[in-house]
């Protein structure tokens, strides 16, 4: 599995982003909320900047800190500050081999010594369990079956704040309670009588904010696409009739448009903080409209959405903003003659996009980069059609996002120009994301060369 390159640094510990202060810092993130503190992502080739405690660990050529060991009773590596409080950690880990159903590797936070910590597990009995530890005793906070295996990489993440605690994996929260064991400690890397391999480790103070997404009702992430047979649009409709809007149409439920033009909103440019033509509430359905210019920042949807058969004639600041919920649909519908992104995607979750056409655009769909809370998002695109498109979606890759493609034409581009997969590496608000590479890997782009069609 190829390794993402990411910027080959030494640890970076405690430093200062946008709304830390000094003294915040030196006070050990006891109430700030805004910046990177700590991270590594191994291309150094060692583990400076982290202390061990039993185990084989070696980093290998392609970046990975491996823990080889397999009959070790308890290997760790530890690093950050004992009085770190209220923070996030996040990192890559792929189990190796289980020894037995309770071997376990895992990601530790708020480590007090080295049999004191809160630890999430991904243990050999294929579930993950978010712990308690205090010495011998492992009490659970909470667990969910994922069918964990040895060979994948998970994208694993403890949140402390205060008494709360949460855990995630590949961006589903499968554990959240309130214990008292750790106000403050270090973090770390974990197996017992196992061996894995960690990779990409985060350190964010903003993670005491709220739950990035609710308690799974699936196990994993979308691994393929929803069933669809129809073809996508052969061209652009002509409208029912036009209707100059004044001001945000709000939407609950079902609104069908029946192919009429809405446009008004906005100055039809870039600017930002415009109001948007629709905005849908958690669960609601926008279908068979066309949305002219100016069309202000498009559609907003503050929950879970569905979107069919909806066209943007001239993109505004965006066609569609995903903002709240876990799960929305793009079926049928197009998008032309956007500067910069089509479909921003804000909150949590996995955005479908199927069916649809997209023409003179920056991107598709943009996983965004440097929003207030930084969730792991996931981006499905089936049956689309892309002309005279820069890229077809953009992620941030420390963050564990993924994008899948199936049923990809790229019309006109002979050179093939137009970018699959491209790979950021997401920044605290304030700062600007930057870009890491491209294309697929496997790991956070996935696609296959039978996947794209060059028309």
């Amino acid at each position: 599995m190829q390794k993402r390159r990411l910027s080959g640094r030494r640890p970076l510990l405690l430093a200062v982003g946008a709304g830390v202060t000094a003294a915040t810092l030196a006070a050990g993130m006891t109430s700030a909320f805004a910046a990177t503190v700590f991270s590594d992502d191994f291309n150094d080739g060692n583990t400076s900047g982290w202390s061990k405690s039993g185990g084989t660990w070696t980093v290998d050529g392609s970046g990975v800190l491996n823990q080889s060991n397999a009959g070790s009773e308890l290997a760790r590596q530890f690093a950050g500050q004992t009085s770190w409080t209220d923070y996030s950690v996040q990192a890559r880990v792929r189990p190796t081999s289980f020894g037995s159903s309770s071997a376990l590797v895992g990601l530790a936070a708020r480590s007090t010594s080295s049999t004191k910590m809160y630890r999430l597990a991904l243990l050999g009995s294929g579930r993950a369990e978010l712990q308690a530890v205090n010495g011998s005793s492992v009490t659970a906070i909470g667990s969910a079956a994922l069918g964990i295996g040895t060979g994948t990489w998970y994208t694993v993440r403890i949140e402390a704040s205060g008494s709360t605690i949460r855990g995630f994996v590949n961006g589903t929260q499968i554990a959240s309670g309130s214990n008292s064991l750790a106000g403050a400690g270090r973090i770390g890397l974990v197996t017992a009588y196992a061996s894995g391999g960690f990779d990409d480790v985060l350190v964010d103070s903003s993670g005491g904010g709220t739950p990035t997404t609710p308690p799974p009702t699936t196990t994993a992430p979308p691994t393929t696409p929803p069933p669809t047979t129809t073809p996508p649009p052969a061209g652009w409709p002509t409208p029912t009739g036009s209707q100059k809007v004044d001001a945000t149409i709000p939407v609950s439920g079902s609104f069908d448009g029946g192919l009429k033009r809405y446009y008004g909103i906005g100055d039809g440019g870039q600017s930002e903080s415009q109001d948007p033509m629709f905005e849908l509430a958690a669960g609601a359905t926008l279908r068979n409209v066309i949305i002219g210019a100016p069309a202000g920042d498009g559609v907003h949807c503050e929950g879970n959405c569905t979107l069919i058969n909806v066209w943007w004639e001239d993109v505004g600041e965006d066609a569609a903003t995903f903002r709240g919920g876990t799960t929305y649909t793009v079926d049928g519908g197009g998008a032309r003659s956007a500067s910069d992104k089509v479909f921003q995607h804000n909150g949590s979750g996995t955005v479908y996009i199927k069916n649809f056409r997209v023409e003179n655009a920056g991107k598709l769909y943009r996983a965004c980069g440097n929003c207030s809370t930084s969730y792991q998002r996931h981006v499905v695109i089936d049956n689309v059609i892309v002309r005279n498109t820069d890229a077809i979606a953009g992620i941030n890759t420390n963050w564990g996002d993924t994008a899948r493609f199936s049923r990809i034409t790229i019309v006109g581009d002979p050179d093939r120009e137009t970018s699959i997969c491209v790979k950021y590496k997401g920044v605290p608000k304030g700062s600007e994301p930057t870009e890491i590479g491209e294309g697929a890997d496997g790991v956070n782009c996935l696609y296959s060369p039978s996947d794209i069609t060059y028309q």
